[in-house]
Order: C-alpha cells, then sequence, then structure tokens
C-alpha cells in the first residue's frame, strides 16, 4: 500500500511543529504504523550522523528515533548549517555541497527541488505514513519564489498541511487567520487543518477560540494540545533552547559551564549532564564571564571554529580560563573546541570562510590543520584512562596532532586514537560528540570534578519521555482524522 504524508507547517518559528511531529511519530508506531519522518530544508548546527556515513538535522534524528527507525540522510535531504550572520553551509543528501550566502542561496535553492523529490520519494517507499515538517513560517511570502521548505515542497509534492499555532506567546487567532490572509490562494487551499499548540490552563476556555479560527478559515480543528512538561528532557533543535533555562539545578553543589559562542554545535552533547541532580550546568553567553565557582568548563563544538575563537577572545573567556585553572579547575573541549586548546589553527583551504590560520588558546600542545574532507562516523571503543566503554559519533574536518596526543583520550574499537590531554590532566580536549549520553562516561566525569556519581539512565529516560509525548498527542490530536487527511503523494517535477 502506497505511504500517506502529511505535512506540518507553523505560524512562526519556534511554534512546536518538531516536537508535534515527534510525538505523532511515536504515537503511530506504536499503532502499528511504519512511519518515516521528513524535513524538506533544515536550519540548524545541531546535527545528527546518519546511516550512510551523513549528516541530517538532529530534530529529524530525534524523529527518526521516535518513529523507531535509523536516521537516514533522505530524512532531511538539505540542512543549513550557518556560519555567519548572511552565510551557512549547504548540505545537500548528507553531503557538504558547499558555501553560499544568503541572498545567493535564494538562487541556489531554485536547484534543490529534484534532490528534495527525490529523497522524498525514497522516504515513501519505505513507510505507511510520513509526516513532513516545515520550516520557519508558512507565512513568509517574501521567500516563496523557489520555495522548497514550506508551500513550495507542498506544491511540488501535493500533500495536505495542517498548520501549527502557538498559544503561549499570544496572538495565536491572529497568526492562523492571518496566514490564510497573507498566502496566495493557490498555497492557502493546501491547509487543511490547524493545531493550536503549548496550550497551559482550562482548555474549555479556548473553545470559543478555536471554533473561531475553524469559522474564519474554513479549516478542521484536530486539537488544542497542551504544554508537554516533559519536553525540556529532548534535544532542543536550535539554539532557541538554550534561552529557557532548560533543566537549570541550582542546588547542585558542582557546577559545570559551557561556552556559549556564537556558532556552537551539537549542544545536545549536554542534555545528559542536565539531567543529573548533582550538576548544576550553564550556558555562559557572550558579555557574561565564566563562573568563579565553576568546577568544569567545556569548549563545546563549533560550526566556524576560527570565528568562534575569535568571539571568544572578545569575550575575554581566554584570561577567565586562565584563572579557572590557576584555581585548580578542568578544561574539557569537545571537537571545535578541542582545536581551539591548542597552539594553532589553519584553514589553508578556506573550509569556514576566507582562508587563515590562526593562535589558539595554548592550553594544549597541539596543532590543527582544517581539510576539505569531513569525518562523518559513528564510533565506539573505550576512555584510556579507565577503560570505560563509550559510544558517540565524529563530525569534523581536520586533524589534531603534537606531543599531548601522546596521551590520548580514547581508544575507538578499530585501533584508532583520539584526543590530547595536559600534563597535569586538567585540561582534555577529543573530537568525539555524544560521550555523556553514555552512563559510564558522564559518571568517570562527574567523579573528576566532586559531582558524584551518574542517577540518570538517559537512554531509557529519552525512551519513556518518547511514549509519554506520543500518548499526549494521541490524547489531544484527532489522529483518526489527521490520517483521513494524508493522502498518497504525487511527486511533480
Amino acid at each position: 500500500m502506497p505511504a500517506k504524508a502529511i505535512m506540518f507547517q507553523g505560524t512562526g518559528s519556534d511554534v512546536g511543529k518538531s516536537l508535534v511531529v515527534v510525538g505523532l511519530a511515536r504515537y503511530f508506531k506504536n499503532q502499528g504504523f511504519r512511519v518515516r519522518p521528513f524535513k524538506p530544508q533544515n536550519m540548524s548546527n545541531n546535527a545528527a550522523v546518519t546511516v550512510e556515513g551523513g549528516e541530517i538535522g538532529r530534530a529529524q534524528a530525534l524523529q527518526a528515533r521516535a518513529a523507531g527507525e535509523a536516521p537516514s540522510v533522505h530524512m532531511n535531504p538539505v540542512l543549513l548549517k550557518p556560519q555567519s550572520e548572511i552565510g551557512a553551509q549547504v548540505v545537500v543528501q548528507g553531503r557538504v555541497l558547499g558555501n553560499a550566502k544568503a541572498d545567493e542561496y535564494q538562487s541556489l535553492k531554485l536547484q534543490l527541488m529534484d534532490a528534495v523529490l527525490d529523497s522524498f520519494g525514497r522516504v515513501c517507499a519505505e513507510a505507511d505514513i510520513v509526516l513532513i515538517e516545515g520550516a520557519g513560517s508558512a507565512s513568509e511570502v517574501n521567500l516563496r519564489t523557489g520555495d522548497i521548505a514550506n508551500m513550495g515542497f507542498a506544491r511540488a509534492a501535493d500533500v495536505p498541511v495542517v498548520l501549527i499555532g502557538d498559544i503561549d506567546r499570544g496572538g495565536v487567532i491572529a497568526s492562523l487567520v492571518g496566514t490564510q490572509a497573507v498566502l496566495p490562494k493557490d498555497d492557502a487551499e493546501m491547509i487543511r487543518a490547524f493545531i493550536v499548540n503549548k496550550f497551559r490552563g482550562d482548555p474549555s476556555l479556548f473553545d470559543d477560540g478555536m471554533a473561531h479560527v475553524a469559522e474564519l478559515t474554513g479549516w478542521r480543528g484536530l486539537g488544542l494540545v497542551p504544554f508537554f512538561e516533559g519536553a525540556d528532557r529532548l534535544p532542543a533543535e536550535d539554539v532557541l533552547g538554550l534561552d529557557k533555562g532548560r533543566y537549570a539545578q541550582p542546588t547542585a553543589k558542582v557546577r559545570v559551564a559551557v561556552l556559549a559562542y556564537p556558532r556552537i554545535s551539537n549542544f545536545d552533547d549536554f542534555d545528559p549532564l542536565q539531567l543529573e541532580s548533582g550538576v548544576d550546568l550553564v550556558f555562559v553567553k557572550p558579555g557574561s564571564p565564566i563562573p568563579a565557582d565553576a568546577a568544569l568548563v567545556i569548549l563545546p563544538g563549533s560550526k566556524a571554529t576560527i570565528a568562534d575563537l575569535a568571539a571568544l577572545r572578545w569575550a575575554v573567556w581566554d584570561i577567565d580560563l586562565q584563572a579557572h585553572l590557576r584555581r585548580g579547575g578542568h578544561v574539557l573541549g569537545i571537537c571545535g573546541g578541542y582545536q581551539m586548546l591548542g597552539r594553532t589553527i589553519a584553514d589553508p583551504h578556506g573550509i569556514e570562510g576566507v582562508a587563515a590560520s590562526t593562535k589558539g588558546l595554548g592550553f594544549l600542545d597541539i596543532e590543527t590543520q582544517l581539510s576539505t574532507e569531513k569525518l562523518l562516523v559513528e564510533v565506539s571503543g573505550e576512555n584510556a584512562a579507565a577503560g570505560i566503554p563509550f559510544k558517540g559519533y565524529e563530525m569534523h574536518v581536520g586533524r589534531s596532532t603534537g606531543p599531548d596526543c601522546q596521551r590520548q583520550v580514547l581508544n575507538f574499537a578499530d585501533g584508532r586514537v583520539d584526543g590530547a590531554a595536559s600534563a597535569d590532566g586538567r585540561v582534555i580536549g577529543c573530537h568525539v560528540h555524544g560521550l555523556f549520553s553514555d552512563d559510564g562516561q558522564r559518571s568517570y566525569w562527574m567523579k573528576r570534578i566532586g559531582a558524584g556519581s551518574a542517577t540518570v539512565a538517559y537512554e531509557n529516560e529519552i525512551e519513556s519521555t518518547l511514549d509519554a509525548l506520543g500518548q499526549h498527542m494521541g490524547r489531544h490530536i484527532d489522529c483518526d482524522s489527521l490520517l483521513a487527511i494524508a493522502r498518497e503523494p504525487r511527486l511533480k517535477r
């Protein structure tokens, strides 16, 4: 039986599209359906490695997990990874196509629909139902020409749309009705129904509101979805999630500070730490000092390592780090953060923009040279210090070498090694993401800084949260009507 498909677009960014798709993916999976997520175009530096050795947005990897499937490059065929205020790296079907400024991408995306529809067809061939997520706002009519993310895709694949509005931010009636008002007639006709998300309080108080939207638009209301309290236990899609004080543990005795430079990437590395009651994890933004009472300072991944190193110095965090180490603190660098800890970073090919070389922080005796080849691979092995098993993934360009690499941090199952440590062991770096998701590795690091042992079974926590989210969506969304609205896509070119 051919797959049915339905697309979820939003009245704006951060209205909960990703979370709705995650929850519905788990709900329909638990109902016995073969479910696949799909997002034509995503913009995020929070990425995941796929089974093909490519990369997609972290949100689509979470949606795949909710559906009980391994992530594939075809679930998110176009990924934009911002490298500056006006430019991004363009990843197509898991591989880097090149860099483009915003105006250049508007021309480039005209060429990408074939790849998007090719990936969509592959996803449909493996599913009973495909849940498609739009990007940003459905009403961005200024970007409509050549659109592959919202109505342009919906029209090309001929899939019906459900519009999601966020009542928590206010003005949800106007945002839903206003979206219909500004859309061209043919686009507006793709919308079949609407969902109001993130409601708090007595739902009966919005009965008239749901009826009013339905009357003004002619769309069917599929549900008023209450705010899901467990949302902060799941990986955030982008940096908007860092502004919400996720999992703050103010009573914890040990503080860990993560430097949130402008192009921070893969910050979900630290979600498991934030769930631990023994750790108060804070993301430090430029303009704020590194807390003097931090036991561990983490330099996370970066999409533009040299630019973020400059931002780190602008924030005077290099001076703060020196003071932190004089007080006996620990420093951990991951991926781009690891590279910053060395003596130099060279980008002779202009991978991150203009070809350049810069002086590193000098806390590790290593040098890094960025290369044209990007390593995207899942890895496993043991940490060198304690022989504790780990699983994670590499997602980086370049190689770091030098005397401190002789004190390797990780021993891979395939015989490779990774990382470097200072002579006193208080500065450590490696390229591997996802270490803290492993309960044993998290315990190891917590003990090093006096935070006790891990008390959370992280992977079990994620699974139970996904099940709870699936039940939540199934309870508050008319899923039978959703299936009735969905239809077999007719792929047009």
